[in-house]
């Protein structure tokens, strides 16, 4: 019978730690104590549809972590080791067991929720160039993402059947047929521009779909730039060629291609007046400028102090100076001077599945991630920005921008 109260006692303590655990880290990331939510609930509704609910947890919006979300955590943990026959000795461990287990949880907290891919930029240092120069050589973007570091495409159809039943590279694809179809551009195109390229897959499938086109993609990564090159060769397509270059400095001449095209590059840009500019200019006149982008929601009403808290998290996570609202795009396109029909989209709905997709393509197959400890910590952090995202696009802060315009004839 001892043995038996020894384990039963191991037991309980063990799972008071799990849910201490919880208690404490659950309210900084999002969740927080059924108990604790439904008291609120029980005050509003009643005691009828309190004993309703499920026990367990409940998602809850994130709150920054405080003191008081911690209590319930610590108390939990307290009542773990104490014991009514804990010696000074055993009292003096157990402290230091809480206070390591408390340490460690503010810690991942704080890791978690603190954006730590800041951009910067200078004469000698880009952030950007930095970080897809890393993602492109551990190589784990590309084995899950494929040829196209952009999200993909679901239908309503496929969407109402369940994201998960289709390909996620395929959707991807389907995402530059989409987009092709809405830019209105002609099927006569000779040359075409792809204003951060990636790794070159827009590119490469745009150049098979224009054989008597010549497709040219810029990216600010030697090491993407390089990649691109490689699977061209690879692949047999000589109709593209892909330049080290700065979107917005580029060197080429005005009125220089048919299509101007990007897709997700202008999140990156340190200045989005430039990088519409830049790419009007190089447009031939009854040229088709279309893209693709990453917006938050336009202003007023002003962003409340959770937005901004989540908008600060998305900037600094994945190297974005900020975003723009898509209104304030077309109101840049249309003071270039040189555009018109200037027209825009959202395409929230359509590409929201994107995130979520992603994170379980990784739980599928999660082989390259395992074989490569050293990624362990960037993956996490990469999994949680991708579930933040879509939160953010769920609830209206961000929107997926669609935009495009004909240059003016000369």
């Amino acid at each position: 019978s001892i043995v038996v109260h020894m384990s039963e006692s191991r037991s309980r303590r063990a799972a008071l730690v799990v849910v201490a655990i919880v208690g404490l880290a659950g309210p900084a990331l999002g969740f927080q104590p059924a108990a604790t939510r439904l008291s609120a609930l029980h005050a509003r509704s009643g005691a009828k549809l309190l004993a309703s609910r499920p026990a367990g947890l409940v998602r809850a919006p994130r709150a920054p972590a405080s003191v008081d979300m911690a209590l319930p955590g610590i108390e939990l943990l307290a009542s773990a080791f104490a014991t009514p026959f804990a010696s000074p000795r055993l009292a003096a461990i157990s402290a230091s067991i809480i206070a390591a287990v408390i340490g460690v949880v503010a810690w991942l907290v704080k890791s978690l929720t603190t954006p730590a891919r800041q951009y910067s930029a200078d004469d000698d240092f880009n952030s950007v160039q930095k970080e897809y120069n890393a993602w492109t050589q551990d190589g784990i973007l590309e084995y899950y993402w494929g040829e196209h570091i952009h999200l993909g495409y679901y239908t309503d159809a496929e969407r109402a059947a369940g994201y998960k039943k289709k390909d996620f590279i395929q959707a991807k694809y389907d995402f530059i047929d989409e987009q092709l179809k809405w830019s209105g551009a002609g099927s006569d195109l000779k040359s075409i521009l792809d204003v951060g390229c990636g790794i070159g897959g827009t590119s490469r499938y745009l150049a098979k779909k224009f054989p008597g086109a010549t497709v040219t993609g810029i990216s600010i990564s030697d090491a993407q730039v390089a990649r691109a090159t490689a699977l061209a060769k690879q692949q047999g397509v000589s109709n593209a060629k892909f330049e080290l270059k700065d979107a917005l400095k580029m060197d080429f001449p005005d009125n220089s291609f048919d299509m101007v095209w990007a897709i997700e590059s202008g999140e990156h840009m340190p200045d989005k007046k430039k990088y519409v500019e830049e790419m009007a200019r190089v447009l031939k006149p009854g040229g088709t400028l279309v893209f693709a982008t990453w917006c938050q929601r336009e202003t007023p009403p002003e962003f409340t102090p959770q937005e901004r808290d989540t908008l600060d998290f998305l900037y600094g996570e994945w190297t974005h100076p900020y975003f723009i609202s898509i209104e304030e795009y077309t109101r840049l396109m249309e003071g270039t001077g040189v555009l018109e029909k200037v027209s825009s989209a959202d395409w929230a709905k359509e590409t929201i599945p994107s995130w979520r997709h992603s994170i379980w393509v990784g739980v599928w197959d999660p082989w390259i991630v395992l074989r490569k400890p050293w990624t362990w910590w960037k993956t996490l952090r990469d999994g949680i920005t991708l579930e933040r995202m879509h939160r953010a696009f769920s609830n209206g802060l961000m929107r997926y921008g669609m935009l495009k315009a004909v240059k003016k004839a000369a």
